[in-house]
């Protein structure tokens, strides 16, 4: 019910999932947050509305826009699938018609050629793509961070194991916040997010 009831209120389309496969066995299906995973996210965490968010592995964009509606912050998602991407453009069409423009881009890109922004500051993972491009991606984040020095947040939605060992041991990155989903987590312990901190 509220995935109709927010894609109706966004005026976008991001119900379903990806049909076929992405022809990179290191990038995973496309898969929307659920709603009411962001909803349950965003009562335990906070963004501030100078934070410049980054999704990696957008697809149609639900969290771009849920973001940029409720918290009227800067976000911007990258997506290597052109399909996806389209529809993200699309979506946004919908959304500008009904909610006004806003600080809302779409980089169709693969995850780990996409140049951070010095005001990149908060990062979104629903386990998009493999361990390997995830290292590349977050070693980018640290290598934008010698240039201009910054706080910065990893938000990990169903976050695998190999990523999670790879934050703890091989960075600075340490776990700020953990938010497990009432009623699923009890079934499924992946059902959370992870919140990691680097502060410099």
């Amino acid at each position: 019910m509220k995935e109709y009831y927010y894609d109706k209120l966004l005026n976008i389309k991001t119900r379903g999932d990806q049909q076929g496969f992405n022809k990179s066995l290191h990038y995973h299906r496309y898969e929307p947050t659920p709603y009411s995973a962001l909803e349950e996210l965003f009562r335990h965490y906070e963004i501030n509305h100078d934070d410049y968010i980054v999704d990696f592995g957008s697809g149609k964009g639900r969290l771009n826009f849920y973001l940029h509606y409720f918290f009227d912050v800067t976000v911007v998602g990258v997506e290597m699938n052109e399909a996806l991407y389209h529809e993200a453009l699309l979506n946004q069409q919908r959304y500008v018609k009904k909610n006004g423009k806003g600080k809302i881009q779409f980089v169709c890109s693969l995850a780990e050629e996409y140049q951070i922004n010095p005001f990149d500051n908060r990062f979104y993972f629903f386990n998009p793509f493999s361990i390997q491009v995830f290292r590349r991606v977050v070693n980018n984040i640290l290598r934008s961070l010698e240039d201009h020095p910054r706080e910065v947040e990893l938000v990990l939605y169903y976050p695998s194991e190999d990523y999670i060992y790879f934050l703890e041991q091989d960075t600075a990155f340490e776990q700020k916040k953990e938010v497990t989903l009432p009623y699923v987590y009890e079934h499924n312990p992946n059902e959370r997010f992870i919140i990691y901190k680097l502060t410099l």
